[in-house]
């Protein structure tokens, strides 16, 4: 995929995809759940189709439908322990979503199961979900014994309790809750810091007892549940999608656009904080909840004057899938912008850290890779270079935006763009659309 400067800025409005977390869970809680799920918005990335075929692996009818809305997915759930023992491992393909979030409900179930991903997702570090829930009773292994999948899940007996995570992450909170569906007791997770609360909120809309956290007391507990009961889940935009054209458009001369319906779940909302303290012109309309989640309409346009920020602490996982992008912006950025408390980044797709500081420096800016993060001092006119994406979604969208303000006659190259159909499928298309 070759990209040109964009001459002209970019223009117009745009719905986003479907939000991928949300995406997944109401495949799931659907899944476990009493009658029909219908799923509205619903993001159908290769990350969601994957949760969508695990389950029909295990009985659940999960069908493509349209009225006069317009498209859904109607899946037909079979109640909280309805589940059937799939005659094959589950693959996961290259979702650490599906693979960590779905261990808490096969924690839960009276068969055997074992999960693989493809060679990606093998690398990803699964101790952090297997070790929390042995705590809890489960019967949980690494096939290989060496932290990573495949995962061979057997009945266990799910106690229940407390548990206090080393990492915020959403997709390990989730597995513990997700196990405590069936545990004998209540189950509490006590987070470093608040991760993102798609989960909870979800939960609590499918009828279970379920309580969130705050960023004062990151905790949240779930009680043992009989029943789930089927609902219609309207799935706003995704803000990590829309963070492309947010950057890109703060970037590229020129540009004014409207994003419509984006997800901005406080939990989730971290990259707008730290663009409105660059100095972005970033406009939020039409604010309103669904299903607990809260959604609006963005106008953003272009901004001359952005200034470089540290980045870290409690606001890191509210924005972890944005630093890529943030990275970039903050390259065309007035002073130096410190990013730190990151070290997540390495055991995503790829070691984001590494790959951006790589990628950032073919292109001429000035950065510099640290343990934890990330040293980026701006101002630097970005070149054209070869892009390196390891397969990484993330790496090749943030780096398609980059390639926007290319200061060469020739294009910028992004390596194997496909990798953009694990979460943002149409992203080229919709990048044209706002270019034109």
């Amino acid at each position: 995929m070759k990209i040109n400067h964009a001459s002209n800025g970019l223009h117009g409005e745009l719905s986003v995809p479907g939000d991928k977390s949300i995406s997944h869970r109401a495949v799931m809680f659907g899944s476990i759940a009493s009658g029909d799920t219908v799923i509205r918005g619903f993001l159908k990335s290769a990350d969601c189709i994957s949760t969508m075929n695990c389950f029909r692996t295990m009985g659940i009818e999960i069908e493509e439908e349209r009225d006069e809305k317009g498209d859904f997915i109607r899946v037909s759930g079979k109640g909280i322990r309805g589940l059937s023992k799939p005659d094959t491992p589950l693959d996961c393909g290259n979702s650490g979503t599906t693979a960590r979030l779905i261990s808490g409900i096969l924690a839960g179930q009276d068969f055997k199961t074992v999960l693989t991903g493809d060679p990606s997702l093998s690398r990803r570090p699964m101790k952090r979900i297997i070790d929390p829930l042995k705590n809890l009773g489960a019967s949980i292994r690494s096939e290989k014994g060496n932290g990573l999948l495949p995962l061979i899940i057997e009945k266990g007996k799910l106690s229940g309790g407390e548990i206090r995570t080393r990492v915020a992450s959403a997709q390990v909170k989730s597995a513990i809750l997700l196990s405590g569906l069936y545990a004998e007791k209540e189950t509490v997770v006590i987070e470093p810091a608040l991760s993102r609360n798609h989960t909870e909120l979800m939960l609590s809309a499918f009828g279970a007892d379920i309580t969130g956290g705050s960023t004062d007391e990151p905790k949240a507990s779930v009680r043992p549940c009989r029943e789930l009961r089927g609902l219609e889940v309207n799935v706003p935009g995704d803000i990590s999608s829309a963070a492309y054209f947010i950057g890109a458009a703060l970037i590229v001369p020129g540009s004014e656009i409207v994003l419509k319906n984006v997800g901005i779940n406080p939990t989730r909302d971290g990259i707008l904080r730290v663009f409105k303290d660059m100095g972005a012109d970033i406009k939020i309309e039409n604010e309103r909840y669904e299903s607990g989640e809260k959604s609006a309409d963005l106008i953003v346009r272009y901004s001359s004057s952005l200034k470089g920020v540290e980045i870290g602490g409690d606001i890191i996982p509210t924005l972890i899938d944005e630093l890529p992008l943030i990275s970039v912006v903050a390259a065309t950025a007035d002073g130096e912008t410190v990013i730190r408390d990151a070290s997540e980044l390495k055991v995503k797709e790829s070691n984001r850290i590494s790959l951006t500081v790589n990628n950032l420096k073919a292109m001429g800016a000035d950065a510099e890779e640290r343990e934890d993060g990330l040293l980026i001092c701006g101002g630097k006119a970005l070149h054209r270079a070869s892009i390196e994406t390891a397969k990484d979604h993330r790496i090749a969208m943030s780096f398609s935006v980059a390639a926007l303000i290319n200061s060469d006659v020739r294009p910028v190259e992004i390596l194997d763009p496909s990798c953009v159909g694990i979460s943002f499928p149409e992203f080229y298309r919709d990048m044209d659309l706002l270019l034109k």
